[in-house]
């Protein structure tokens, strides 16, 4: 019998969800080509080594078994507790906020990490717990705990939208476990009940003033509601299919800020219009659809959890990303996955791709057991 062309070992990487990663990264360089007036420094270059890197990264990652991610779920979250005390004592300060560390070669942001890391560490926490503790006292208090504590230490940066991300995820992997939907209910309305207080004593005045401009951005169209304002202008102008690429007026003429970070979405779609916007739409909706698929394969409830988690955290990026750069969601400053320009938010979502590559491979493995 004739040797297989493509060896064994190669037909169980995950190469579909490879494929697609590539190809909206790729994309996404060539945004940030653009953004950068047609040159390669100092956005797009980094953009493609840093995909590279995490790439290989989560490949890896990919080929742990649920041992090894069980064994490490507690010891990451309490070093990324401790690099957030590092954080608020010697951090690194941009753009008014202190969310770094300078190792020399990248500014690391350790809220970033905390997202995928609260994940792991409440799946590993409800794969131990029995399922009829998940709804009582034994089983919400601890969680509340674990998420309390990241988020405390990240409001004081101050990031509102990380600590939503952490807060989101969080609830996220209580009601997959099985809290009882009462609890949430108590929850969300007494949220809602202290939401005057929080805009009063919690939230610094820049980010009341996020609040107050995104309920009403054309009262502050040159202040407060410069960059919504803009980024509708971006978005707008570029119609069905865009001005062409490299043709974009807003970011090139410097009117859209943060036109590689944050508000990449609106750079993108300038120059490609409705069909370069529902290209990555299309993009983000089949990485969900192959997360969900993948919980459903899970063989066993931590991996189930796990992949359910991961796969929301990108989502969450993605989602309030692009309701932010329409006006739909206060500006928050969470970056758009693959897209946007930065080393920690790469970092992040691809530890959630790699993570997901692993719970898929536990599933195909057991079911060649099976068999």
């Amino acid at each position: 019998m004739a040797a297989p062309v493509v060896p064994e070992s190669l037909l169980g990487w995950p190469w579909k969800i490879t494929l697609l990663l590539i190809a909206v990264t790729g994309f996404g360089a060539a945004v940030l080509h653009s953004a950068a007036g047609g040159s390669w420094e100092p956005y797009a270059a980094k953009h493609l080594m840093r995909f590279g890197v995490a790439l290989v990264m989560a490949l890896v990652m990919s080929r742990f078994s649920d041992a090894v991610y069980r064994f490490m779920a507690y010891p990451v979250y309490v070093a990324l507790l401790l690099l957030l005390m590092v954080v608020e004592a010697i951090g690194f300060t941009g753009g008014g906020s202190q969310r770094w560390i300078d190792l020399g070669f990248m500014q690391l942001q350790p809220s970033e990490l905390m997202k995928p890391a609260i994940v792991l560490v409440l799946a590993r926490f409800y794969s131990t717990l029995p399922p009829g503790l998940v709804g009582t006292l034994r089983g919400i208090a601890p969680a509340m705990i674990l998420v309390a504590l990241p988020c405390a230490l990240v409001l004081t940066q101050p990031d509102l939208g990380t600590t939503l991300a952490i807060v989101a995820s969080g609830v996220v992997i209580v009601f997959i476990a099985g809290a009882p939907l009462k609890w949430f209910l108590v929850t969300g309305g007494a949220a809602a009940a202290a939401l005057p207080f929080v805009y009063t004593l919690v939230l610094t005045p820049y980010q009341q003033s996020r609040v107050t401009t995104f309920l009403a951005p054309e009262s502050d169209p040159l202040g407060e509601g410069y960059q919504i304002t803009q980024s509708k202008i971006a978005i707008g102008s570029g119609g069905i299919t865009g001005k062409g690429f490299g043709d974009g007026s807003q970011s090139h003429l410097a009117y859209l800020p943060e036109a590689h970070t944050d508000f990449v979405f609106a750079t993108m779609a300038e120059e490609w219009g409705l069909l370069g916007g529902m290209f990555v739409i299309a993009c983000y909706g089949l990485m969900l659809r192959w997360a969900l698929r993948v919980a459903h394969r899970a063989p066993h409830r931590f991996g189930r959890l796990l992949a359910i988690g991961m796969g929301f955290t990108i989502f969450f990026y993605a989602a309030i990303n692009l309701l932010m750069v329409m006006g739909f969601a206060p500006v928050v400053g969470i970056p758009l996955p693959f897209l946007s320009h930065g080393g920690s938010s790469m970092l992040t979502v691809m530890i959630c791709i790699g993570t997901l590559m692993a719970v898929d491979h536990w599933g195909k493995t057991q079911s060649r057991r099976r068999y």
